[in-house]
């Protein structure tokens, strides 16, 4: 019968290297190892804007909290503050930038880590994100090809959907009855 170690990194290492698993990446592992050190005692607990903002979901701490202000954050289905203490087993979601996720906390890290070690302290149930979609870029010219005619700018917009000529409500001049051109225009 084996005795379980102490040292709960050690624990880790061991069972990544278990038989049938993919050797992890060296530089991840020891990112992991740092980050488990560097990690929360039994017992401590972490703010749920500075978590989000740790496994990189936001870009800064201060979108984390501010998301949390206007109820874009729940906990286990209950909108919280920027102060809620989050625990292991956790579900989050968040609406950001238009794309709601979806964890499930996995690890509590207080200090913000790599993206590939953030990534192991979550367990991501969110929807797919949507595919880019192709656009191709619309009315660009050539360097050194000056400024646009009229009829070029005109030819531009119609492209880019900014403005049809014979859109309905565009005002259009009357042609003189007589065929001339009135002075002035």
């Amino acid at each position: 019968m084996a005795l379980a170690s102490q040292d709960p990194a050690a624990d880790g290492a061991r069972e990544a290297a278990a038989p049938g698993a993919p050797a992890p990446d060296p530089g991840t592992a020891a990112a992991v190892a740092a980050a488990e050190a560097a990690g929360l005692a039994a017992g401590e607990s972490v703010r749920i804007d500075s978590w989000i903002w740790a496994v990189r979901l936001v870009k800064t701490r201060s979108l984390g909290a501010t998301a949390c202000r206007g109820g874009h954050v729940h906990v286990n289905g209950e909108r919280v503050k920027p102060a809620y203490s989050v625990r292991v087993g956790d579900e989050v979601r968040l609406r950001h930038e238009g794309r709601e996720r979806v964890v499930i906390v996995k690890r509590l890290i207080r200090k913000r880590v790599g993206a590939p070690v953030a990534a192991q302290c979550y367990i991501d149930n969110s929807s797919p994100p949507p595919p880019r979609e192709a656009v191709a870029p619309v009315g660009i010219r050539d360097r050194g090809t000056g400024r646009p005619t009229k009829r070029d700018r005109r030819e531009l917009e119609r492209l880019r959907g900014l403005g049809a000529p014979d859109a309905p409500g565009t005002p259009v001049a009357a042609p003189d009855p007589h065929g001339r051109r009135r002075p002035g225009r």
